[in-house]
């Protein structure tokens, strides 16, 4: 098989940030309102009265400090907290695939390579803005790629389940180089008024390209030495927005169409899931769990990632063994290991051997192995 590499990478970073401050502002003022103007109802207990929250709540929950969104004054608009993304016309390019764009182009440049070295696109991500065409085409067209595009969803790991298409479609000989891009717009999908995962997302988009070993000349290569995907059924992270949610109007704005999740049980659940995972996919490639220099791991949550790391370890991971992008970031789904891998790859030595990881709804977890090169 041909060994395929990590060639370049590229993010996009959305120009507005909401700090936990600014947030906890309008949360708090909309719990205000809230239960003003529902007063008789709570106090004849039709109806529950809503909790403040705070930044201190935040942080020890999650670690995060802020977050990236592609709208700022919508979400912080009391009387709307939905981002005001105004619809554009079938002709103009979207949103998601501006947004693939910029961070493709950012990933052609540091692998030196061009749009006609390219073979192939794939959109992997938690939410796609439309059904078809592909927004994976349209960024292909975008582009000037001759060759084909598709979309793909694993939610939080698509990314690097969309890795391992790419490898395969690469290893096939359908395509000299593909580009995987993540561009995540997560506040679309988020309760922002919901006192438990309001403060959890934030928006981003990545892009990684890969090619074959034997032709890549970059300086950032990274062979990929080792490969794992696993997906296990679960109802503790779900979002039951869909094309029938129309067949049924009694179910339409609902809270179950956006974003939810059990996060007790997803701690419980998924910790030693993706521990095991990453122990057992570093195992089959040959090489020891303490010859890993780095983690680059699901940026969701930092008690998540510290308890990962120290079931693997045995200890705690020191701040560049693990980096965290997400107390800026929050969580991105699917390019948070790659925002951390992005970010945080320039210092490690030649031969240093590293570990991206996902995991996240489905449950789904993507493991990959990585060496760096010369």
């Amino acid at each position: 098989m041909s060994k395929i590499v990590i060639s370049g990478t590229g993010l996009y970073t959305p120009p507005y940030s909401i700090s936990n401050e600014e947030l906890i502002t309008c949360f708090n003022g909309y719990v205000e309102q809230f239960n003003t103007q529902n007063a008789a109802a709570i106090a004849s207990g039709e109806v529950t009265a809503l909790e403040p929250s705070s930044v201190g709540f935040i942080e020890k929950a999650s670690g995060i400090k802020s977050r990236f969104v592609m709208d700022k004054e919508g979400v912080l608009d009391i009387n709307r907290m939905v981002p005001r993304l105004p619809e554009r016309s079938d002709d103009e390019p979207s949103i998601m695939c501006e947004m693939a764009v910029a961070a493709a182009k950012q990933a052609l440049e540091r692998a030196g390579r061009t749009a006609a070295d390219v073979d192939a696109v794939i959109v992997a991500c938690s939410n796609l803005q439309r059904a078809y065409p592909a927004i994976a085409v349209e960024v292909q067209g975008a582009l000037g790629i001759d060759g084909y595009g598709f979309d793909m969803n694993v939610a939080c790991s698509s990314a690097t389940f969309g890795i391992q298409a790419a490898m395969s479609a690469i290893q096939s000989g359908q395509a000299r180089a593909v580009l995987v891009i993540n561009p995540e717009i997560t506040s679309g999908h988020l309760n922002w008024r919901d006192r438990d995962s309001h403060f959890i997302f934030g928006d981003a988009c990545t892009a990684i390209l890969l090619e074959r070993a034997d032709a890549a000349t970059s300086k950032h290569q990274f062979e990929i030495v080792g490969m794992k995907l696993k997906t296990q059924f679960s109802n503790n992270i779900r979002n039951n927005f869909g094309f029938l949610n129309r067949a049924d109007e009694s179910g339409i704005g609902k809270p179950d169409k956006l974003f939810r999740q059990q996060g007790r049980k997803v701690f419980k659940e998924v910790c030693p899931m993706a521990a095991a995972m990453i122990t057992s996919t570093v195992t089959a490639a040959g090489i020891s769990i303490t010859d890993i220099k780095r983690f680059w791991l699901h940026q969701a949550n930092l008690n998540m990632n510290l308890l990962i790391t120290r079931m693997i370890l045995g200890r705690d991971a020191a701040a560049d063994e693990s980096p965290t992008i997400l107390d800026t970031y929050a969580n991105t789904s699917s390019a948070g290991s790659i925002i951390a891998f992005h970010k945080h790859q320039e210092d490690l030595a030649a031969g240093s051997i590293g570990v991206i990881c996902s995991f996240g709804a489905g449950y789904s977890i993507g493991c990959v192995v990585v060496k760096k090169l010369g």
